[in-house]
C-alpha cells in the first residue's frame, strides 16, 4: 500500500455521534438518556419529545449517520484505505460502550474517532471525550485490553466541509424569487449554548467573548459569504444567529435566536433570507423541526420570503475530507511531516485537545487530550 494511503498505526475508524429515537416507543426513554442525572420528571419528557412525535417519534439523525458510514466505507474503498468504520452513539443505539466493547474483542488497539460536530464546545467536543473515557472505564472493569483512543481534530474550517455549504447557500438564492433574490440577507444558523459555556470553548488562550464556538463560526460564515459572492457577484449581508435553545430562561444563551432574527430583518424592510445551518453536519430534528418547521412558520406569517440551504450529510466531498484528515493524523503519528487542510484566518485546529479546553461544570475524566487518563 502506498504511504499516503497508509493509516498506521490506526486499525479502526469509529464514528461517534448523538443518536435518536426510531419509533413512538423510543422517545421518552431516549430523552431520559440525554437528561439522565438532571431529575426531570416524565411527563415534562413526553411534552418535549412532541417535536419528535410531530415526525412519527423518528429522528432523522440515525439514519443520516447510517448514510455518512456508507459514503465513507465507499470512498474508502475507492482509494484503497483498508480501515474498517464503526458507529457507536451517546444516547442511543448502537451505544458506545457496546461499539467498543466489540471493537476490542475484534482485537482493534488503536483507534481514531470522527464526532459528527465540527466546532468547539463542551457538548460538541469535551463531552463526547467523556462519554469515551466512561465507556473505556466501563471495559477495564469488564477486565477488557483498552484500545488507544484519539480523536480526529475539528473540520469547521476543512474544504470538504465548506464546499457543500456554499453549494447549500447558493442553490437556495436561487430558489427564490427573482424580484428579491439579490436583497436577500443570509442567516448562519448554530446551536445555541449558554454564554458561559461559549466563553470557555477551546483551548484556555481563546477563551473570552464566545471563545473558540463563536470565532469558528464566524470565520466559517465569512468563508462561505466570501464564496457566495464569488459565485453569484451579489454581495449579501449576513449575520450568525442562534436556534435550538433548551436552557433554564435565567441563564444567559448566545443570542439573536433564529425567530427573533427574522422578525427584526422583516421590520428593517429585507425581502428575504437564506437560513444556512453551518452548526450542524446533518437534516437532524433541530433543523428538521426548528428552521424547517418553526422558524418557517414564523417566516410565513410575517409574509417574509425564506429557504433554508442543505447541510453538508453525507456530501461525497465530506467523506473525502474524512479520508484526508485520518491520514493527516496517521502521517503525525508516525512522526512524518503534515501540512493540514484549513482554509480561513484560525488554521487547523490541534490533534490534542490541551489541558483546560472546554471545562465542565464538574470535572470528569476525558479520553482523547492531553489530560486522558488513558494516555
Amino acid at each position: 500500500m502506498p504511504d499516503a494511503l497508509d493509516a498506521t498505526p490506526y486499525d479502526a475508524l469509529l464514528l461517534l455521534s448523538f443518536g435518536g429515537p426510531e419509533g413512538p416507543d423510543d422517545v421518552v426513554p431516549f430523552l431520559e438518556n440525554v437528561t439522565r442525572g438532571r431529575g426531570i420528571p416524565k411527563e415534562r419528557l413526553k411534552e418535549v419529545g412532541q417535536h419528535y412525535f410531530l415526525f412519527g417519534g423518528v429522528s432523522p439523525i440515525n439514519d443520516q449517520n447510517r448514510a455518512l458510514l456508507d459514503a465513507l466505507r465507499k470512498d474508502f474503498a475507492d482509494h484503497g484505505l483498508d480501515l474498517p468504520i464503526h458507529w457507536g452513539n451517546r444516547n442511543w443505539a448502537p451505544y458506545l460502550t457496546d461499539t467498543l466493547r466489540e471493537m476490542a474483542a475484534e482485537g482493534r488497539r488503536r483507534i481514531l474517532v470522527l464526532a459528527t460536530s465540527a466546532y468547539a464546545s463542551y457538548s460538541g467536543c469535551r463531552q463526547y471525550r467523556e462519554n469515551l473515557a466512561d465507556s473505556l472505564a466501563a471495559l477495564e472493569a469488564e477486565g477488557l485490553p483498552l484500545p488507544k483512543v484519539d480523536k480526529l481534530r475539528h473540520y469547521f474550517n476543512h474544504p470538504g466541509f465548506l464546499e457543500p455549504m456554499v453549494d447549500g447557500v447558493v442553490e437556495a438564492l436561487a430558489d427564490l424569487p427573482e424580484e428579491v433574490r439579490d436583497g436577500a440577507h443570509l442567516a448562519f444558523t448554530t446551536h445555541s449554548i449558554p454564554t458561559a459555556s461559549a466563553d470557555s470553548s477551546g483551548p484556555v488562550e481563546d477563551h473570552g467573548d464566545g471563545g473558540a464556538y463563536v470565532r469558528q463560526h464566524l470565520d466559517v460564515a465569512r468563508l462561505i459569504a466570501d464564496a457566495v459572492r464569488e459565485r453569484t457577484g451579489v454581495d449579501h449581508p449576513w449575520q450568525l444567529v442562534y436556534q435550538s435553545r433548551s436552557g433554564a430562561p435565567h441563564i444567559p444563551w448566545l443570542e439573536p435566536d433564529i425567530c427573533d432574527h427574522l422578525e427584526e430583518r422583516h421590520a428593517a424592510g429585507v425581502p428575504a433570507v437564506v437560513m444556512a445551518p453551518i452548526g450542524f453536519v446533518s437534516d437532524h430534528m433541530e433543523v428538521l423541526y426548528d428552521l424547517d418547521t418553526e422558524a418557517k412558520a414564523r417566516a410565513a406569517e410575517l409574509g417574509l420570503p425564506v429557504r433554508r440551504s442543505a447541510t453538508v450529510g453525507a456530501d461525497p466531498r465530506f467523506a473525502a475530507a474524512i479520508r484526508d484528515l485520518v491520514l493527516e493524523r496517521a502521517r503525525t503519528e508516525r512522526g512524518q511531516e503534515v501540512t493540514p487542510c484549513a482554509l480561513g484566518a484560525l488554521g487547523a485546529s490541534r490533534d490534542l485537545c490541551p489541558v483546560g479546553c472546554c471545562p465542565a461544570r464538574a470535572p470528569r475524566p476525558a479520553a482523547a487530550g492531553a489530560d486522558s487518563p488513558y494516555a
